[in-house]
């Protein structure tokens, strides 16, 4: 069959490919969600929100009207959702072939630091702790398919540092800040995730994207309050990539040939915008001593907690 496409994405045939997209209830990933399903793919959206799920469902049937999709529950900040969809999904035993680690949350504009009903910064587990606890209850449908994992990181990593005596901000906190180190984390174990599966042949490709700059999502919604609305308006028609652009990287990552810890991301000044392009991946994001460090302190405060999908080790 010839590659379907979709928008300004080209894809190949997806038929019998099963796919896993957080964040898909709305922006890029939902983009994401529908540029799979029009290729053939069946398409899990896992969704904090029912209502915003249907929209979500509604939204890629109306350029996929025979999209095969399934809505399941996931709240990253509480890792009992994480462990259960996890369970779920091991249950019914069916290999996953496509995952894309995309859902986030920004709460740029916002001084409070918010802690999840697990005790951890919002930032933190959203963006980091609870995909790392879904990645791990999801390795053996991974490891089954040989799947392809891409991990969506932001350009707020390339200039985040990590301290691992404050990984949570507890001091000096700052929304900015926490999204951007929560995004190196998430970066971070992506890096060791592509080593084990190299030095223990798990045959799962771990490839890290980013989308540049796209206004046109539900980034920062306390700061899109406070400006005037005409600016807003105007930065989100013509500044970045818009939604569907976005997704590009990761649709890219997902279907070409790539290799572990290979990196897509828009072509263009500074990588805000354009169309998307292998490149080479933060240096602070591929360091191996960090990496392997992320690691393993995710794994310890998930035994800690005693909730989440699944163990690291």
């Amino acid at each position: 069959m010839a590659p379907t496409t979709t928008r300004d994405a080209e894809l190949p045939d997806l038929t019998g490919r099963r796919a896993l997209v957080t964040g898909a209830g709305s922006g890029i990933g939902l983009e994401i969600a529908r540029a799979l399903a029009a290729a053939g793919a069946e398409v899990t959206l896992p969704v904090r929100n029912r209502d915003r799920g249907a929209r979500a469902i509604a939204h890629i049937r109306r350029t996929a009207p025979d999209a095969r999709l399934r809505l399941r529950d996931l709240d990253l900040a509480r890792l009992s959702t994480v462990s259960a969809l996890a369970e779920d999904l091991r249950a019914e035993g069916a290999p996953i072939h496509l995952y894309v680690v995309n859902a986030g949350v920004v709460m740029f504009g916002d001084r409070t630091r918010y802690l999840t009903e697990d005790g951890f910064e919002l930032h933190f587990q959203t963006n980091f702790l609870g995909h790392m606890a879904l990645t791990a209850g999801l390795l053996p449908l991974l490891r089954q398919s040989g799947a392809r994992v891409v991990l969506q990181t932001s350009l707020a990593a390339a200039v985040s540092r990590i301290r691992f005596d404050d990984l949570q901000l507890a001091h000096h906190y700052g929304a900015l800040r926490a999204y951007g180190r929560s995004k190196l984390a998430l970066g971070l174990a992506g890096t060791e995730l592509a080593r084990r599966s190299d030095a223990e042949r798990w045959g799962v490709t771990v490839v890290h994207a980013h989308p540049g700059v796209a206004p046109a999502t539900a980034i920062a919604t306390d700061i899109r309050r406070r400006l005037p609305q005409p600016f807003v308006r105007w930065a989100t028609a013509h500044l970045g990539n818009p939604p569907a652009q976005a997704a590009l990287p990761a649709l890219q990552a997902l279907t070409v040939d790539a290799a572990n810890g290979d990196f897509f991301a828009p072509s263009g000044l500074l990588q805000f915008a354009g169309p998307p392009r292998r490149g080479h991946p933060f240096r602070r994001m591929v360091d191996p001593v960090a990496a392997g460090r992320m690691w393993r302190v995710a794994d310890g405060l998930l035994a800690a907690s005693g909730a989440g999908g699944g163990r690291l080790h």
